[in-house]
């Protein structure tokens, strides 16, 4: 099962991502289960040791708990955190997205395991494949619910990751001028192109970065640095503006 997903990004540039087949996601779902596995017994282990010599009931109610709401926390709090991967996920070389292609939020992730139950019923994960099978982007119940699709991961080459612009100050902050200007739709547009610029090909990278990001520099006058990839100029550009208005 190899299909694309091909997407028409809101810079109006078409972007086309593999979704991942049942072999990478079987792999990754058996890592993840050999680690959620390790990580309940490292935990019950823990517990023995400090709660089940002085009380055997607190001791086993909190073991169920863990084995029950553990592997809820894993998947969750992995793929809302490190960009809609588990370690599984890394290994197997897939990511979740959402459906238009932007980075998985917090609450899509909640929403797509919360659902994992669902998929085993009745058996053997029936339901989880007949959603897979059934609908063209080959999302289980949990993707349908939280409009998430999985895809094969890009491998993107290191030159120019851009710096996270949540928090800090970039160290190209002061080369970018005042701003005097920049609207908020140019910096949505740019902020969407820092966020998935890691991911894309390299040719989808430059047509968005000489598309998008080159006309606000003219419009703007922000000037470019000597041996410095434009993508560090627009991640200091966003992390700019969005302090100066709060956005941050």
């Amino acid at each position: 099962m190899t299909q694309d997903l091909v997407i028409l990004s809101p810079e109006k540039t078409v972007l086309t991502y593999r979704l991942a087949g049942l072999g990478s996601r079987a792999i990754a779902q058996l890592v993840d289960l050999l680690i959620v596995i390790a990580l309940i017994f490292g935990i019950g282990m823990l517990l023995a040791l400090t709660i089940g010599s002085i009380d055997q009931g607190i001791y086993v109610g909190m073991l169920l708990l863990t084995s029950i709401l553990g592997p809820f926390a894993y998947f969750i709090l992995f793929e809302g955190l490190w960009n809609g991967q588990t370690p599984g996920k890394r290994a197997a070389g897939i990511r979740v997205h959402m459906a238009d292609g932007t980075p998985v939020t917090m609450l899509a992730s909640i929403g797509r395991n919360l659902l994992r139950a669902a998929d085993f019923l009745p058996s053997f994960y029936f339901l989880g494949l007949l959603a897979i099978f059934t609908n063209p982007k080959a999302q289980r119940l949990g993707d349908l619910i939280a409009d998430t699709v999985v895809c094969v991961e890009w491998r993107p080459d290191r030159m120019a990751m851009p710096a996270p612009h949540s928090v800090g100050v970039h160290a190209f902050e002061s080369a970018v001028g005042d701003l005097r200007g920049m609207t908020i739709e140019e910096y949505n547009a740019l902020r969407r192109l820092c966020d998935r610029y890691p991911e894309l090909p390299p040719e989808v990278r430059n047509s968005l970065m000489q598309e998008v990001f080159m006309p606000i520099t003219q419009r703007r006058k922000i000037p470019m640095q000597q041996n410095v990839h434009p993508i560090y100029i627009a991640e200091a550009t966003v992390m700019k503006y969005g302090r100066q208005h709060g956005l941050l």
